[in-house]
């Protein structure tokens, strides 16, 4: 089914839908009046051609932004390089972002150093890995028979990530270390911007890439790639992009990040409310507007219903997640701390930081809370969590730095 074809009705019911959804609220701003009021009602919000946009997408079509007192601008943006650069120079209020991204940037390791800001997390799980189809041909569909291939067939092999302090480069190399491959002596890592994945792999330039959805299943409906992994299979319930911005954006209009993010928390829940909201916010950010691709690529996976290309078909239920009950949007300090540790662990980082400090002044919990409070958000009691990852460390944030000198694969 084209996007194209069927969006202008589906959105006109989605929208009628939505109006439903916040009648007898936008009269009654959602925010008490005077100092509460939104410094700025007009708020331009970057995001990539993902399906993790959704949530800041939806607040947008159906509404929700309006109940706080604010207008969404969702601004489509080529590559995560584009966004980090408007986010730094302020030509973008706030964006759909890469948790490492915005730490790469407040340790001035992915571009200009300027203090940033973690609003929440937008959504967990959902990414995956792709091989390439001759990858596949030859044997490798997996983490073990790739690293055997690799070692009886001896070339340059180059996988692709999105951003070099961001989550699908983190994702990547964490995968491919556990079954004893060095993603940077053993093979050839480059960047390309997601909705660039599939073309440059149907072209030879790539043996794999990990990327959000849809375009490891459009590899996949392509008949160029196959699933070798998801990222919940690395680490179940993993954060994974973020409501970034400037920590000087946040001082400025403070009462305007807490209206985002409620917004966005609505959003989110609306998400995951039931399978036709699910259906409905496909049919919408299908469109070229948004992610540009068809609806049969996005409304499977949304869903947990996974083909790896190969025959293989699966239930998961660790699938994308936008609200799961308000537990996929706190931004833990735990969380921010992981990824300054791999890129410790990567040579990315070449002092140590203070995980703890650095966390605690990039990830807004005080504002989080409040944001949570207005949409009726539960929060968890700890900032702190405790995960198991795919190789069966646990990680739980109490020693950062021998967290971070344990692996035995490292720069």
């Amino acid at each position: 089914m084209s996007s194209d074809s069927a969006f202008h009705p589906s959105r006109r019911r989605i929208l009628k839908a939505g109006a439903a959804s916040v009648t007898g609220l936008l009269s009654g701003a959602a925010y008490a009046g005077g100092s509460d009021k939104p410094e700025k009602e007009e708020v331009k919000v970057g995001f990539i051609p993902l399906t993790d946009c959704a949530s800041v997408v939806m607040a947008s079509v159906l509404g929700f932004d309006k109940k706080y007192g604010i207008k969404i601008v969702p601004s489509k943006e080529a590559s995560w390089a584009a966004v980090r650069d408007k986010l730094v120079n302020g030509e973008l209020d706030a964006a759909h972002v890469l948790y490492g991204l915005i730490y790469g940037v407040q340790m001035g390791i992915g571009g200009p150093k300027k203090d940033m800001a973690v609003l929440m997390n937008l959504n967990h799980n959902g990414q995956a890995i792709t091989l390439s189809k001759k990858l596949a041909d030859k044997g490798a569909v997996d983490g073990a028979s790739l690293a055997k291939l690799m070692k009886t067939e001896k070339r340059e092999y180059t996988f692709a990530q999105t951003f070099p302090t961001g989550t699908h480069a983190m994702w990547l190399y964490y995968w491919l270390a556990t079954y004893g491959i060095h993603p940077l002596q053993d093979a050839k890592a480059i960047t390309v911007p997601p909705p660039q994945m599939v073309a440059n792999m149907r072209v030879g330039n790539m043996d794999g890439f990990c990327v959000g959805e849809p375009w490891n299943h459009r590899a996949i409906v392509d008949g160029i790639g196959i699933t070798a992994a998801t990222t919940q299979d690395i680490w179940k319930d993993h954060p994974e992009k973020t409501l970034g911005t400037s920590l000087e954006w946040v001082k400025k209009y403070p009462n305007t990040a807490r209206a985002l993010v409620a917004a966005i928390l609505e959003a989110g829940r609306w998400i995951d409310a039931g399978l036709s909201n699910k259906a409905k916010m496909a049919e919408t950010i299908a469109d070229k507007a948004y992610v540009n691709t068809s609806v049969d690529v996005i409304n499977q996976r949304i869903l947990g219903r996974y083909q790896n290309g190969l025959g293989k078909t699966w239930d998961d239920p660790n699938h994308m997640k936008f609200f799961n009950d308000g537990a996929v949007n706190f931004p833990y300090l735990s969380d921010g701390m992981w990824f300054m540790t791999q890129h410790k662990r990567w040579g990315l980082l070449k002092s140590e930081p203070d995980y703890l400090a650095t966390a605690s002044a990039v990830n807004q919990i005080a504002l989080y809370k409040e944001a949570a409070a207005l949409a009726k958000v539960s929060v968890p009691k700890s900032p702190l969590r405790s995960v198991k990852m795919i190789d069966g460390t646990v990680w739980d944030a109490k020693d950062p730095k021998a967290y971070a000198a344990s692996f035995k694969l490292k720069a």
